[in-house]
């Protein structure tokens, strides 16, 4: 169990050392203070415990103390101790914040009392912060980053437990599959999500300017340069930098980049005075970036640096059993985007797009809802692009792609409903038990995609 220590702030040694010894008596933890700063600096949103202060202090008075602390974090309780005279104030002080207040003298059982109403209020506040926090950060995960499969599950396992911590990221994976919108999860799941996302595509900076607009600079750092100007690195302190298409940037820039990521410091053009950063660094990348540094095209330095934490998103052939539903998800994002009905989906649609291979895997997908919202033609070829997925490999293999691809869109078609899934596809009951047991297709997953 997490210690929760007792801030105890009074300028009478004598009376600092009765509390202590009441309290720690009772197996509390009491840390005593002569000032009101010494214990204001102990105080931060997640610190465990409470405070106890006299509100007659020498230079920063208790009131003051308690409104510092509750500018920290506002349900931090906070117990007053005041003389005879001042129970009026200490009442009016419960208005701006205060958790209770004990008027002197008071008993070592009024004390432990009341202190351990606070700490229990305080462990089920930081409690109930951390369930929100979990579950808002669930949320944004699983909002930004469809689907059922264990593929993709274990991609939104991996983003939240690396968004609880502060290290950096490496997103891998084939074009389309949705790098930037796991740098966003990523990002909305972390104690980051209030401030800055910033995009910056590495393959769309132009060569001349990536440092200007990278690290900033000062006013005549450059001809054109009419007045200072921070840089992109800058604006985002605080938040997250994601940096689409790493592998793009020139071996000169990425030694620059290694000194900014490594150091959390850069230097505008121009100018000598280093400028802290406080930023999460999210790189992206759909070459193997292992091999391009064992290739001399990266350096294998900031390769290092970037990939504390690497999450690779699996293509669509990989998850096709999610494929059906996010087609429909998307079909219902382009109808509201078009402002149109969303238009219905049929068992046969699903199914032709399941067992479709996508080269260009979501972003491919998307353009193909899109069309068949616009009452476009979806552009699937009769035999359909199978070249990853259905046209390689033992027959069994690929027959068993096939297969699951087909009841999967059947069970997303019809809801989950398993009656009517084995009607459309004329089997047994028990075949479609059996099958789903074979491919480890779980109803339930299906109940909520129609």
């Amino acid at each position: 169990m997490t210690a929760q220590p007792v801030l105890f702030v009074d300028d009478e040694e004598h009376l600092r050392f009765a509390a202590r010894q009441s309290l720690e008596i009772e197996g509390l933890d009491c840390l005593c203070f002569a000032d009101a700063e010494q214990a204001l600096s102990r105080i931060t949103r997640d610190f465990p415990g409470i405070l106890v202060s006299d509100i007659r202090l020498p230079g920063t008075d208790g009131l003051t103390l308690m409104r510092k602390a509750l500018s920290i974090d506002p349900q931090f309780p906070v117990i007053l101790v005041t003389g005879h005279g001042d129970v009026e104030l200490a009442v009016n002080s419960m208005r701006e914040g205060a958790y209770d207040f004990l008027e002197k003298p008071f008993a070592p059982s009024r004390l432990v009392e009341t202190v351990r109403r606070a700490l229990e209020k305080r462990r089920l506040t930081l409690e109930n912060r951390f369930l929100r926090e979990q579950v808002g950060a669930r949320k944004a995960v699983e909002t930004r980053l469809h689907g059922r499969s264990p593929e993709i599950e274990a991609v939104r396992q991996k983003i939240r437990a690396v968004a609880a911590t502060d290290v950096d990221v490496l997103i891998t994976g084939p074009t389309g599959v949705g790098k930037e919108v796991a740098a966003h999860a990523l990002h909305e799941a972390s104690a980051r999500a209030a401030m800055p996302f910033l995009h910056i595509n590495c393959g769309a900076l132009p060569e001349a300017l990536v440092e200007s607009e990278l690290f900033g600079h000062e006013a005549g750092a450059f001809p054109g340069a009419m007045r200072a100007r921070i840089g992109r690195f800058e604006a985002a302190r605080g938040g997250t930098v994601f940096l689409d298409e790493i592998d793009s940037l020139s071996w000169g820039l990425q030694a620059k980049l290694l000194h900014a990521v490594q150091n959390r410091l850069i230097t505008r053009l121009g100018s000598n005075d280093p400028i802290e950063l406080d930023i999460r660094f999210v790189a992206a990348s759909k070459r193997d970036l292992e091999a391009a540094s064992r290739a001399g095209d990266f350096r294998p330095d900031l390769l290092y640096r970037l990939n504390v934490a690497t999450i690779c998103i699996p293509s669509l052939s990989d998850r096709r059993e999610d494929i059906p539903g996010l087609f429909s998800q998307l079909v219902g994002e382009a109808a509201a985007r078009y402002k149109r009905e969303a238009p219905e989906i049929s068992g046969a649609v699903l199914a032709a797009v399941a067992i479709c291979d996508w080269p260009g895997n979501v972003r491919e997908l998307r353009n193909a809802a899109d069309r068949f919202v616009l009452g476009l033609d979806l552009g699937l070829a009769p035999q359909g692009p199978f070249a990853s997925g259905l046209s390689t490999g033992a027959l069994s293999d690929r027959m068993a792609v096939h297969e699951k691809a087909l009841i999967a869109a059947s069970l997303a078609a019809h809801g989950g409903q398993l009656k009517a899934t084995y009607e459309a596809l004329q089997i047994s009951r028990k075949a479609l038990y059996e099958k789903m047991q074979k491919y480890g297709l779980a109803r339930e997953n299906f109940l909520e995609e129609h």
